[in-house]
């Protein structure tokens, strides 16, 4: 699988890269430190993700907007879009729905916590019928 992660924290970066190298799954990991570089990566012509896993919390454009960016656009709405945030903010959690989230995780504290949860939602990703564009 092909994952754009969207995240501007490099420590949180690097966690993902580690789970998913200590899991040994091989998915390829593009990054993009926020929504304005991860829409101009979508429009550039390469080949698309399978899988978005996206933050909320990041500079010069929220999650939320660039979510409500993407669903708007007739070829990337259908990207699977998974949240991967710190926010239990139950507001966050309805917007996210209402813009056509795929899922929302929150990122526990401990390693071994967030190893699970990543995995489960990789493994659920890899098994599901996903849009090629």
């Amino acid at each position: 699988m092909d994952i754009l992660l969207i995240e501007d924290d490099l420590i949180e970066v690097m966690k993902l890269k580690r789970t998913v190298s200590k899991l040994e799954l091989k998915h390829s990991i593009i990054e993009a430190k926020n929504g304005e570089e991860a829409l101009d990566f979508l429009r550039s012509g390469e080949k698309l993700p399978d899988i978005i896993l996206l933050d909320l919390n990041m500079p010069r454009m929220n999650g939320i907007e660039f979510l409500e960016i993407l669903k708007a656009d007739d070829v990337l709405q259908y990207l699977p879009t998974v949240i991967l945030t710190t926010s239990e903010n139950r507001a966050d959690l309805l917007k996210c729905y209402q813009a056509g989230i795929a899922g929302y995780v929150i990122k526990p504290l401990k390693y071994e916590d967030y190893e699970y949860k990543l995995n489960a939602v990789l493994q659920y990703w890899s098994i599901n019928q996903l849009v090629k564009g």
